[in-house]
């Protein structure tokens, strides 16, 4: 998995002496419909073995774990990343690298069963899938994410609410972040999935259809009433519904897909960032370097080079 560059803001440390254990010492939060726990650990430790009664996104603010799930081969979990996890499944981590210096921190949300199932009846009336045989659901294949920047952002919102507001309308702020939040879930879990599967499933669903038709003529001028006849759709209708399920409006996405392509060829020798520019769909050089700067926090010349050394 390619390393984000959608980090959230860590939650100030504890000192030693308020510490009740060197390993996953939890300080926890509990709202309405969800109870927030935030984990540090600060040595070295193996097999340490956690589970949580509800559904679970946890995600990572500082250093590096090792997570085991589901029977398979343990995998790095770093910040910008969260992993979701199903009620009663047990989560097997290691933490490789944990010192006093270097500590692991993430958070562990439980989110209950009726809070979930609300939301998902609420947007399955009311902003029914494309696809007339499909529903809002959260995909338990697609358990390990990258951070979008809409989903971080989030989950930062969440953090700010649960850790620092008083005022008396505090969990129906975090009821209505939590609902935000799962939405924002569910819309990088479908990026996450079409950007797996959209060969596969281009024959059989009007997105993965547009998917494929975008990273196929990426060079090309990709407007949304061309992208709309391929979806079989009206202009009007296909926006409103891609928005829905990937949380992006099509020209954003189109100009992610150029941006990932670029980052592509910047780590391949031999390519200037003019060559890049053009190469990935851009038509102009300026407007590719801004775009790629606000989206990677580095030039591309700056991200070649850091690629290079």
């Amino acid at each position: 998995m390619e390393k984000s560059t959608h980090l959230l803001q860590p939650v100030p440390l504890h000192t030693e002496r308020t510490l009740s254990t060197l390993v996953e010492n939890r300080s926890a939060f509990t709202l309405e419909s969800c109870e927030l726990s935030v984990f540090e650990t600060h040595q070295r430790a193996e097999r340490v073995p956690l589970v949580f009664d509800d559904l679970v996104l946890t995600s990572m603010l500082r250093g590096k774990k090792v997570m085991h799930l589901f029977e398979a081969p343990g995998f790095e979990y770093l910040p910008g990343e969260s992993v979701l996890v199903p009620p009663q499944e047990v989560m097997t981590i290691d933490f490789p690298e944990a010192n006093w210096h270097n500590p692991t921190q993430c958070i562990a949300l439980a989110i209950s069963k009726e809070h979930i199932q609300t939301t998902l009846n609420l947007l399955n009336e009311h902003f029914p899938k494309a696809e007339t045989d499909q529903q809002w659901r959260l995909d338990q294949e697609m358990f390990h994410l990258l951070h979008t920047q809409e989903l971080n952002d989030i989950i930062n919102r969440f953090l700010q609410i649960s850790l620092n507001d008083t005022s008396r309308e505090k969990d129906l702020l975090a009821g209505l972040a939590l609902r935000e939040l799962l939405i924002r879930l569910m819309q990088t879990q479908a990026r996450q999935f079409f950007q797996k599967n959209y060969l596969k499933l281009s024959g059989s669903h009007r997105f993965a259809h547009v998917i494929r038709y975008i990273k196929e003529n990426i060079r090309e001028k990709l407007e949304v009433e061309k992208l709309s006849e391929q979806a079989c759709m009206s202009r009007a209708n296909f926006f409103r519904k891609f928005k829905e399920e990937f949380g992006l409006a099509p020209a954003d996405y189109i100009l992610k897909e150029r941006l990932k392509l670029a980052k592509e060829y910047l780590r391949q020798p031999g390519h200037s960032v003019t060559q890049v520019c053009y190469m990935a769909g851009f038509q102009n050089l300026h407007y590719f370097i801004r775009a790629f700067k606000k989206e990677v926090g580095l030039t591309p010349k700056a991200y070649q080079s850091s690629m290079m050394a």
